[in-house]
């Protein structure tokens, strides 16, 4: 199939393209939110090829991906073809709803054409998708391999723009969680965060958007994953940090409770409970071991490459009888 999909999430896409379609990602000249194009610090396969505006009028599309709402008006403009209409297309809904929860209404709740894939059963609960059809695929990842090594005593956090961000990424919660464990966070907009946590002892450290492969390997240097976030749908790089050989510390919300099996971690929404956890895994790197070797072995298995494809495979079949 040709498929057209838009470079919205970076770690997402990553997976998404490594399927056996072409993948046609639009570029603008500016490389900006509508035409990013292919990856820049991830690696793509080939068949991610990158169309232009004016190519895609006439370009054959089987389906369209969309990620944001903008995109069914971007896509007719471009295509001249309408989604759901002239041409097949799903919508992948990457988050949990932000207003009125748990009574949020989907912008797509209202028709029946395009069906909705959310990537977590969470969101398949959470938000009300009136008319439309909705179904679940979860996240799946190329596997980094076993990396882990553990030998800095410091938490490894993921996080992108957590100023911006704030309660909904738990960065807020940094600061306490600082005073069990040196934390090294990595990311995108995380050069200043320091600052705004109010820690500048070296006990906030960061690492601003580094090549995924770098990331991989720097944050398995790590003893533990710490996962502070409070409203998203799961976060890849939880997922990727259990592929690495991470041991595990969670708030218990959203989808983690669900994806960090008890052998592989901590997960709870105790602040003295995750502290406790964090000053475990520091003091002991043979439990820390074992304890990421069960997050990989669950990771491996829920979260592969091949069973995300083969999900996907299926998604397509079904849109375009």
């Amino acid at each position: 199939m040709r498929i057209l999909h838009w470079h919205v999430h970076g770690a997402w896409s990553t997976a998404f393209v490594h399927g056996p379609h072409t993948y046609l990602v639009p570029v603008t000249r500016d490389r900006g939110p509508d035409g990013r194009g292919r990856a820049r610090t991830y690696r793509w396969p080939a068949n991610a090829v990158e169309v232009t505006p004016r190519e895609l009028r006439q370009a054959d599309v089987d389906v369209v991906v969309l990620q944001r709402t903008s995109e069914l008006r971007l896509a007719e403009r471009w295509l001249g073809r309408r989604p759901g209409r002239d041409v097949p297309a799903v919508y992948v809904e990457h988050n949990t709803p932000r207003e009125r929860v748990p009574d949020g209404r989907h912008p797509l709740a209202e028709q029946s054409a395009i069906p909705i894939v959310h990537v977590t059963h969470f969101n398949q609960l959470f938000w009300d998708c009136g008319r439309a059809p909705t179904t679940v695929v979860e996240h799946g990842i190329v596997d980094p391999g076993y990396r882990y090594e553990g030998d800095r005593p410091r938490a490894g956090v993921v996080i992108n723009e957590p100023i911006r961000r704030w309660r909904v990424t738990g960065t807020d919660l940094l600061a306490t969680f600082s005073r069990t464990s040196p934390l090294d966070v990595f990311g995108m907009g995380v050069r200043d965060l320091p600052t705004h946590v109010g820690v500048d002892d070296g006990r906030v450290a960061t690492f601003e958007d580094l090549p995924q492969r770098r990331m991989h390997e720097e944050l398995a240097r790590r003893r533990v994953y710490l996962h502070p976030f409070r409203w998203t749908s799961l976060g890849l790089a939880l997922v990727e940090a259990m592929h690495l050989g991470m041991p595990v510390v969670s708030l218990a919300t959203t989808e983690a409770v669900d994806a960090v099996p008890s052998d592989a971690g901590v997960v709870s929404n105790r602040p003295e409970v995750l502290t406790d956890a964090l000053r475990g895994f520091l003091a002991d790197p043979e439990r820390a071991r074992e304890a990421g070797a069960a997050a990989r072995a669950a990771a491996t298995k829920r979260y592969s490459l091949d069973r995300f494809l083969a999900a996907w495979d299926r998604v397509f079949e079904e849109v375009t009888r």
